[in-house]
C-alpha cells in the first residue's frame, strides 16, 4: 500500500501521542510503537512522469528532486541565457520533448537554449502581464515569452488586447474524454454519470483553463443546462467536485491516489497516460456530444526572439511535428 506524505505527516503524529505514557506502556509489558516508516515514494505516479526527459539543459547541475515535496514539473530547460521561450498551455506537455528535439535538430544553433513553460493558459496570460514573472514555493523567476500556444480562440483574443502579435498559427485538433482509474471501478459510462453524488470529480476550473468551457458545452450537450450546474455548481458546493489548477496533472494523480474516481480531460491527456503505463483508462464521449478544441500559437508583443519564435510557428505545423501530434491522438487542423 501506498503511503502518502500526508499519511507519513499523520503516522508520526500518532507515534508522538502513543509514546506519551511510554512508562505505563512499559510497566505493563507492552510492546511500544516502532519509528514511523518513511514514505515510500511511488515514481512513476508521481509528475513529471518522463524522468527527466523533459529537461532541455544539457549542464544538468546538482540533481534535487523530491516527489511530493521539490518538484517543478512543468518548468523546462535553463533559464539563464535562452535562445527560445516558449509558453505552451499544458495540455499537450509530454509532447513537447520530442517536439523540441525534433526543432533542434533543424535549428542546432538553439541546442539547449530553449526553455519552456506547461501550465493552464490562463496563468501564462498572467505571467505575460505581470512581466514574466513567476513564483512556485521559495523561488521567483523571470521568462519573457517569445511564443504563446493556447485554444485558438484565446489566441485570437489575445492579438485583439494586443498581448499576442497576429497572425495566428493554428495546427492541431483535440476532443474530450472522460479519464477515470484502470477497470473503471465505478463504472461509469457518460457525462450523465458525473453528476451522481457518489461519484468525486477533479475537473479543470473554467477560471483558468479553456477547457472548462469545453466541458460546460459537452455537459449541456448530454444533459442541459441542469447537469452543467450539478457538476460544476451543486457537487462544487458539496465538495464533491475538485476544481484542479492545473488539471493535466492534478486530474490524473487524483484519480491514481484514490482522491478523484473521474475528471473530464483532453483525450491526448488519457492517451498519454496510458501509453506510460499509468493505471489510467478513459470513458469516450460520444461525437455528438463531444467538443473539439483547435491550437493555435502567435508571437508575443516585444519578444526578445523574434526570428525563434517565427522559426518555432513556422516549426509547429510541419510535417515533423504533426507525426509527434498523432501519437497521442491530436489530428491536424484542417481549415
Amino acid at each position: 500500500m501506498r503511503l502518502t506524505l500526508r499519511g507519513f505527516l499523520f503516522g508520526c503524529v500518532t507515534c508522538v501521542l502513543l509514546a506519551v505514557p511510554a512508562k505505563a506502556e512499559e510497566s505493563a509489558g507492552k510492546t511500544l510503537p516502532s519509528m514511523c516508516a518513511q514514505p515510500r515514494f511511488e515514481e512513476h505516479t508521481l509528475p513529471p512522469w518522463q524522468g527527466g526527459t523533459n529537461n532541455d539543459a544539457l549542464d544538468r547541475g546538482v540533481l534535487f528532486t523530491i516527489p511530493e515535496v521539490d518538484v517543478l514539473a512543468d518548468f523546462h530547460g535553463d533559464i539563464t541565457d535562452p535562445k527560445l521561450v516558449i509558453f505552451f498551455g499544458g495540455n499537450y506537455y509530454f509532447a513537447t520533448r520530442d517536439l523540441v528535439a525534433t526543432f533542434e535538430a533543424a535549428h542546432p544553433e538553439y541546442k539547449s537554449r530553449i526553455y519552456w513553460e506547461t501550465i493552464p493558459p490562463g496563468r501564462l496570460i498572467e505571467q505575460i502581464e505581470k512581466g514574466g514573472r513567476i513564483t512556485a514555493g521559495n523561488m521567483t523567476w523571470t521568462a519573457h515569452a517569445d511564443v504563446f500556444f493556447g485554444g485558438l480562440r484565446k489566441v485570437k483574443d489575445e492579438i485583439e488586447k494586443g498581448t499576442l502579435v497576429a497572425p495566428a498559427v493554428p495546427y492541431v485538433t483535440n476532443t474530450l474524454t472522460i479519464m477515470v482509474a484502470r477497470g473503471n471501478p465505478r463504472h461509469i459510462t457518460g457525462l450523465a454519470d458525473l453528476a451522481k453524488p457518489d461519484i468525486r470529480l477533479a475537473m479543470p476550473n473554467p477560471a483558468y483553463e479553456g477547457i472548462g468551457r469545453q466541458i460546460k458545452l459537452a455537459l449541456a450537450k448530454a444533459g442541459g443546462e441542469e447537469l452543467v450546474k450539478k457538476v460544476y455548481e451543486n457537487k462544487v458546493a458539496d465538495g464533491s467536485t475538485y476544481l484542479t489548477l492545473i488539471h493535466h496533472r492534478q486530474t490524473p494523480l487524483s484519480i491514481m491516489q484514490g482522491c478523484a474516481d473521474a475528471g473530464v480531460t483532453w483525450q491526448s491527456e488519457a492517451v498519454f497516460q496510458e501509453q506510460a503505463g499509468n493505471p489510467i483508462e478513459q470513458v469516450a464521449i460520444p461525437n455528438e456530444i463531444n467538443v473539439t478544441a483547435t491550437y493555435a500559437g502567435a508571437k508575443v508583443k516585444g519578444a526578445s526572439h523574434p526570428q525563434a519564435a517565427k522559426a518555432w510557428l513556422a516549426f509547429i505545423h510541419s510535417h515533423k511535428a504533426l507525426q509527434i501530434f498523432e501519437r497521442y491522438g491530436f489530428k491536424p487542423y484542417i481549415p
